[in-house]
């Protein structure tokens, strides 16, 4: 089943017109457990489709597919029917985090977590902001522009990416001095407004 642990990769390293990965991650997930369960819980938004609240397996194959990596359908489901709660169509969040750790801890030991109070802690949370940051910006400027995030939004497959105005609101949002792009400082702030610390 290693189609579906490198589908959390590929979506967040994604760069360039046929989702060819660039740059190797240095971990499987994120060092900072919020930033991992925030990203964890966009990349089940993703893959859940219809919005319903479940992925089903063929939500997670159309997900896998338009990431590259095609996965035989028996494999798949036998991987993950075993975490699909009975009655349920598919996976809700909390099958989605219990599969997701399995396979962390069967490919990659479950090293990552960590205290967030500590400097280590501090330090990889600013690496993993200037890895995340490294996926938007595409020309590699230090800046984020409407374009460039419009294009990572497009191959995520989300809808606001086929709006330049939208993006260009977003972008807006958060851009404090007012250039009209984002840099990192600002994207940082961001993050760290929209990820609440675990306690």
């Amino acid at each position: 089943m290693v189609e579906f642990v490198h589908a959390e990769k590929k979506i967040m390293e994604s760069n360039g017109e046929n989702n060819k990965v660039e740059r190797q991650s240095s971990s499987f997930r994120l060092r900072s457990p919020s930033l991992n369960a925030l990203r964890l819980q966009r990349i089940f938004d993703l893959f859940d489709k219809n919005g319903d609240g479940f992925i089903t397996l063929d939500e997670l194959n159309q997900a896998l597919s338009r990431l590259g990596l095609d996965a035989d359908l028996s494999d798949l489901k036998s991987t993950v029917e075993s975490y699909i709660q009975p009655g349920n169509t598919g996976l809700d969040f909390d099958d989605f985090s219990s599969l997701h750790k399995t396979l962390d801890e069967s490919f990659f030991g479950g090293a990552g977590d960590c205290d967030e109070s500590s400097p280590e802690s501090a330090a990889a949370e600013e690496a993993d902001l200037a890895e995340a940051f490294k996926v938007f910006d595409e020309n590699g400027d230090g800046f984020i522009s409407a374009r460039e995030l419009q294009a990572v939004l497009k191959k995520l497959g989300l809808p606001e990416g086929g709006e330049l105005e939208r993006v260009e609101k977003m972008i807006v949002s958060v851009d404090r001095n007012q250039d009209g792009r984002v840099d990192f400082f600002e994207f940082k702030n961001m993050m760290r407004i929209v990820v609440i610390p675990s306690s």
